[in-house]
C-alpha cells in the first residue's frame, strides 16, 4: 500500500524518537540523504536558492522556482520532504496557495514564516516580523489549505530577533493552538532560551542547528534532554559541499593530485542511478541496445 509522505511524516512524530533532519538543496543531495539511511529531509531555502540560482537567501527565488526544486527532489526520494514556503509569498490567500501547492507535489510538510517579506535567512541581519496579526493569519490560512490535501505545517517565528523571547514563545504558543504541527522558534542565542522555548511552546519542537550560526550547536542528544522532538541541519551537506569542490577545483588549478576528495567513479555512478538503471532497462529488448 502507498502510504502519504504525510502520513509518514506523522508517524514518525508519533514515535516520540528524537528526529534529525538533514537538508537537501536538489534530487541528488535528496538521494545521499535516503541511500543514508535518514528518514526524513528538508528542502533549505538558503541551499536551493544558492544551488539553484547562485543567489542568497534574501526572497530572490521565486516560488514557481521553489516549486520546481521541489517537485525534482520529490521525484528522487521516497522519504518525507518538507519544503520552506518562506513567507508564504503574499498574504493569507497567497500562503494557501502555496502550501496547496506544496501538498500537490507530494511534500510531506511546509514551513510558513512571520517574517516580513522579502525575507532573509534567520541567522543574517536586518530581518523583521510582521504584525501578530498577519502572522497569525498566515498559520489559519495554511491550516484551512490542508483539507483539501494533508501536509504538516511548520510554523516558524523570527520575532525572538527583534521583539524578545517572550513575544516569540507568545506567538509560538498561539501558532500550537491554530493546528501547527511543528513549532520552530528561530534563533534562540542561548541554551538557557533553548530550554524556556522547551519549557513553555507546547506540541512537537524543532530546532534549527546552523553550524557558526547564532543557535548553540549543541549534540542531539543535549536537544532531547532540552526537550526538542526534532533539529533541523539546513546546511550541512551544502557547507561540506562547497567546501570539497573548492579544494578539489583549487587542486585542479594548480594540477595537485585530488584524488584523496574523489569519490570512486564506481560509487559515483551507483549512488548516481545507473546501476538502477541497467538493472531495469535489461527487461526490456529495445532499451539493451
Amino acid at each position: 500500500m502507498n502510504i502519504e509522505n504525510s502520513t509518514k511524516f506523522r508517524n514518525l512524530i508519533k514515535n516520540n524518537s528524537f528526529l534529525p533532519i538533514p537538508s537537501c538543496f536538489d534530487a541528488l543531495s535528496a538521494k545521499l540523504i535516503e541511500q543514508t539511511g535518514f528518514d526524513a529531509m528538508f528542502m533549505s531555502g538558503f541551499a536551493a536558492s544558492a544551488s539553484r540560482i547562485g543567489e542568497p537567501d534574501l526572497g530572490v527565488m521565486t516560488l514557481t522556482e521553489v516549486l520546481d526544486q521541489l517537485n525534482n527532489i520529490t521525484d528522487a526520494t521516497s522519504l518525507p520532504v518538507i519544503g520552506d514556503g518562506d513567507t508564504g509569498y503574499g498574504n493569507a490567500m497567497n500562503v494557501q496557495r502555496t502550501v496547496k501547492s506544496f501538498a500537490k507535489i507530494g511534500c510531506a510538510g511546509v514551513l510558513i514564516e512571520d517574517q516580513l517579506s522579502p525575507k532573509r535567512c534567520g541567522h543574517t541581519p536586518g530581518k523583521d516580523v510582521v504584525s501578530r496579526e498577519e502572522a497569525f493569519d498566515r498559520i489559519r490560512a495554511s491550516v484551512d489549505a490542508r483539507e483539501e490535501k494533508d501536509i504538516l505545517i511548520m510554523a516558524r517565528t523570527d520575532a525572538n530577533h527583534t521583539h524578545g523571547i517572550k513575544e516569540a514563545i507568545e506567538r509560538a504558543q498561539i501558532f500550537h493552538e491554530l493546528g501547527s504541527d511543528i513549532l520552530f522558534v528561530e534563533a534562540p542565542k542561548t541554551e538557557e532560551e533553548m530550554r524556556l522555548i522547551c519549557q513553555e511552546v507546547p506540541g512537537c519542537k524543532i530546532a534549527n542547528i546552523v553550524e557558526g550560526g547564532l543557535t548553540p550547536n549543541l549534540s542531539m542528544k543535549e536537544l532531547e534532554d532540552i526537550g526538542y522532538n526534532m533539529a533541523v541541519y539546513p546546511l550541512t551537506a551544502l557547507s561540506s559541499a562547497m567546501k570539497a569542490m573548492v579544494d578539489s577545483l583549487n587542486k585542479l588549478k594548480t594540477d595537485d593530485d585530488r584524488s584523496s576528495n574523489l569519490m570512486s567513479f564506481t560509487e559515483l555512478r551507483k549512488r548516481v542511478g545507473f546501476d538502477d538503471y541497467y538493472e531495469v532497462s535489461s527487461r526490456y529488448e529495445s532499451s539493451k541496445r
